[in-house]
């Protein structure tokens, strides 16, 4: 399946003397790289949310998610301070007063408005309870972030497609062209042995057109565009599988790009010259287009 690896998705609801807001935005990145921001008191939720979106088949990109958790009401939930942190935080205000000579008014309810001193109580049966209200709303922003890398990676499929029966138009009319030009290079070759020996030595006819076969043989594309043939087959291939295809794809697009710059450096005729600039344009913008796929 084709998605992008660009996507925005957001969910905001409340539940059970909870306000949830997530919200997950992802850019390109050659491998996965979850970046997951949640309060201080619901900390134990990072790594499950990292695992998580593993299990939903998201493989690749730069993926940030933000969480923010209102309590309105506390259902018999203690909440404890976090004495280390506030300590620490209490100590960097003081500094702070020091270092700039600010009035010291460092009063219970400013410490109070970090409320990454608060910790939640560390109680199995309290984590799966805070988990399970958290599930949904992770879910619906999951979703509408899955659907949107989707349509884009649809979007994304058909520009591709678009572009690959481009240079699978120019590869036809090379084939042609190709054998047009072996039998003018054979004909040069031949022509231009027989003016340098001329009539000062007996020709050879039989070496003589063993030769120039050879030569032609030499600059040959047949192979490189049977290549691009199967190669064009197993994109197609894996474009319509249900795996990520975006490092596929781009391992295949280098092979096109070495077969392409093959039939260019065998060729002589201009007109081949022309369709194999053409088509390395064409493969560029499949490239750049790949970049951003999962």
């Amino acid at each position: 399946m084709v998605r992008s690896m660009t996507a925005f998705g957001r969910a905001k609801c409340e539940r059970e003397g909870r306000d949830y807001l997530v919200e997950i935005k992802s850019v390109n990145n050659r491998y996965l790289d979850c970046s997951v921001k949640v309060p201080h008191m619901f900390s134990y939720f990072e790594e499950r949310i990292k695992s998580y979106i593993s299990q939903k088949g998201i493989s690749r990109g730069k993926i940030d998610i933000f969480v923010k958790v209102d309590v309105l009401e506390q259902d018999g939930i203690e909440i404890k301070i976090d004495k280390a942190y506030a300590q620490s935080y209490i100590d960097a205000l003081k500094k702070l007063s020091e270092e700039f000579n600010l009035p010291n008014d460092i009063s219970t309810m400013r410490v109070a408005q970090n409320k990454d001193i608060f910790a939640f109580k560390d109680a199995d049966e309290d984590v799966e309870k805070e988990w399970n209200k958290f599930l949904p709303v992770l879910d619906e922003a999951l979703n509408m972030f899955i659907s949107a890398r989707e349509r884009e990676g649809e979007n994304m499929k058909n520009d591709i497609l678009q572009k690959k029966a481009n240079v699978m138009e120019l590869a036809a009319k090379i084939a042609p062209l190709s054998e047009r030009d072996k039998m003018e290079q054979f004909e040069k070759i031949k022509t231009r042995i027989t003016q340098i020996i001329g009539d000062s030595a007996q020709v050879d006819e039989s070496r003589l057109l063993t030769e120039c076969g050879i030569y032609a043989d030499k600059i040959a594309i047949d192979e490189e565009i049977v290549r691009l043939g199967s190669h064009f087959k197993e994109f197609d291939r894996i474009l319509a599988s249900n795996e990520p295809v975006g490092r596929k794809l781009d391992f295949l697009l280098q092979e096109m790009n070495r077969e392409t710059n093959t039939i260019g450096s065998k060729a002589c005729d201009v007109e081949i010259a022309k369709c194999v600039i053409e088509m390395k344009s064409e493969l560029e913008k499949i490239r750049e287009q790949i970049q951003n796929i999962e």
